[in-house]
């Protein structure tokens, strides 16, 4: 068990863009765009004519126009950037919190000091997993006897206000791609606030020095499962959450649905287990959503929709 280092909650209220922007992982841009994820010479990549042809060259395999098309999305974004940074158009927020933990009934009890104790049932996978060969569960990593877990919210805000904006003067490209840089920006977020969190607030890992490209195969310690991701598919745990968290703190909202606003927003908890790992759930057998539903104090009539694309 490790004792977080912070007391009470903390708000980030304007993180430095400059601080995010190395931690982008561009593989998943480029997806989102309907370009192959992985360009070869991107990380040194300057601008000159010279690394313009030699970034052609690398990436021939790909086809000169998709690989002509990705620098130039590439150098579009990357202005978009700076521009973001020199005229102060987004604005990137983030409240973390610990909490004392257990896990109790396949889910994880949180018991903060100022009021009762919340539960947050978690779902099991039903096959095992290819990693761990286990049908594995988030409360597996907590303790169940005394534990800590975190829990967090970060949000890239203006992003929706700026990308509506391009979209009234007829501007669809630039519509999307403040979508999709305020996505990254949100993700990056996540990536280098988990490493604040390892190495100085929580500080399990105070001696932890991974570049941001080395993150991106996750060599660290713990977790930070997202809610409504696939460890934790249902995103009612949100409204139980936000009880502690309060995101309207840093200007996030939730949709009586479980989205967050801004649309660039994620939230989730922070695991230390040094054996914990990834995973996705995976499909549910009705045997477990019937005891998912008497653990939630929920109708399986209305699980059902919210687990619709685990069943």
């Amino acid at each position: 068990m490790y004792i977080p280092r912070l007391k009470g909650d903390k708000v980030f209220d304007d993180i430095d863009i400059t601080t995010i922007v190395p931690y982008i992982d561009w593989v998943f841009f480029f997806k989102a765009w309907g370009l192959p994820g992985r360009f070869d010479g991107m990380d040194n990549f300057c601008g000159c004519e010279q690394c313009t042809q030699n970034f052609l060259i690398k990436n021939k395999k790909y086809g000169i126009d998709k690989a002509r098309e990705a620098l130039n999305l590439y150098q579009d974004a990357r202005d978009t950037l700076r521009k973001i940074k020199d005229e102060g158009l987004l604005k990137i927020r983030a409240k973390i919190r610990f909490c004392q933990a257990h896990s109790e009934n396949e889910g994880i009890v949180l018991s903060p000091d100022e009021m009762d104790k919340i539960y947050l049932p978690m779902l099991r996978q039903q096959q095992p997993g290819e990693l761990s060969g286990k049908c594995v569960s988030v409360a597996d990593f907590v303790s169940p006897t005394t534990d800590f877990i975190g829990l967090f919210c970060l949000c890239v805000d203006g992003a929706d206000k700026l990308s509506d904006q391009y979209k009234e003067k007829g501007d669809l490209y630039n519509s999307i791609l403040i979508k999709s840089i305020a996505d990254r920006l949100a993700e990056a977020t996540a990536e280098w606030l988990h490493q604040q969190v390892r190495t100085t607030y929580w500080g399990y890992a105070p001696d932890e020095h991974y570049t941001p490209k080395e993150l991106l195969k996750v060599p660290f310690d713990g977790i930070r499962p997202a809610i409504g991701y696939p460890s934790i598919p249902d995103q009612r745990i949100i409204f139980r959450v936000n009880e502690l968290l309060h995101m309207e703190e840093i200007g996030m909202s939730i949709t009586e649905n479980g989205a967050m606003r801004p649309n660039a927003s994620i939230s989730g908890l922070y695991i230390s287990h040094p054996k914990s790992f990834y995973f996705m759930v995976g499909k549910v057998g009705d045997d477990q959503l019937t005891d998912y539903a008497k653990r939630s104090g929920c109708k399986k009539e209305e699980l059902e929709k919210w687990l619709m694309h685990n069943l």
